[in-house]
């Protein structure tokens, strides 16, 4: 039982250096990740290593290729339109069960949030960015009683994560998403709850075609996958 706790942990703690590496362009779209190269790198055996790369595949971030192992995955319009049609269907039924039951806790909460949102913005630091942008969203959701669909949309944000990042070549796009956060908070203040859902529905909407835009300017084919 502690051998395989320890490489549950282990395996967790490699997922967690994986999933940045890829999403900070370490690893680029098409890398080969070798289990014995990765092995060497982290001092552990090829295990918690596959074990990791399973993970990552089911988060979409790799894709177990036979014969030649995991590769980390494509960056495709279709999957912007995929995650970003399932977070408007189910960011909006979360924050509808949760923003009734906030209390002036869960606004301290969202208020530091922004702050720091602020610093990552004036700093240009893209990464922290991207972590307090799940964190935001996430602290939007803390009530609704839906731990399956928080579930997902916590892998969604993480695929969205490494597609912002192509958007934010300049700070523009992080100033309107610490606008837009802080007009979900003051609405959700105001008790205007099916406004706040309306508006939470625009917001996602606006950053996947924003993103669209992006992504359809580069090199990745509309019916690309991944």
């Amino acid at each position: 039982m502690k051998g395989a706790l320890k490489h549950r942990t282990l395996s967790a703690a490699i997922v967690d250096q994986l999933r940045q590496a890829i999403l900070d362009g370490t690893y680029p779209a098409g890398s080969q990740l070798r289990q014995d190269a990765l092995g060497d790198t982290y001092g552990v055996s090829r295990i918690p290593v596959r074990e990791a790369l399973f993970q990552l595949e089911a988060e979409g971030l790799v894709r177990i290729v036979p014969q030649k192992g995991a590769i980390v995955s494509e960056l495709s319009l279709d999957e912007i339109n995929d995650v970003f049609d399932l977070r408007g269907i189910m960011e909006p039924r979360l924050l509808a069960q949760s923003a009734p039951h906030f209390v002036e806790a869960d606004f301290a909460e969202l208020d530091d949030i922004q702050k720091r949102f602020e610093k990552a913005i004036k700093a240009r630091n893209v990464t922290e960015w991207g972590r307090l942008n799940a964190d935001f969203h996430m602290a939007m959701y803390v009530h609704a009683r839906q731990p399956r669909t928080k579930a997902i949309v916590i892998a969604l944000l993480q695929t969205s994560d490494r597609y912002t990042r192509l958007q934010l070549s300049n700070t523009k796009a992080m100033g309107i998403a610490e606008k837009e956060h802080a007009h979900l908070i003051a609405l959700c203040r105001a008790k205007q709850i099916e406004e706040a859902c309306r508006f939470l529905e625009r917001h996602i909407e606006a950053v996947r075609t924003d993103l669209l835009q992006v992504v359809s300017g580069g090199s990745i084919a509309p019916n690309s996958k991944r």
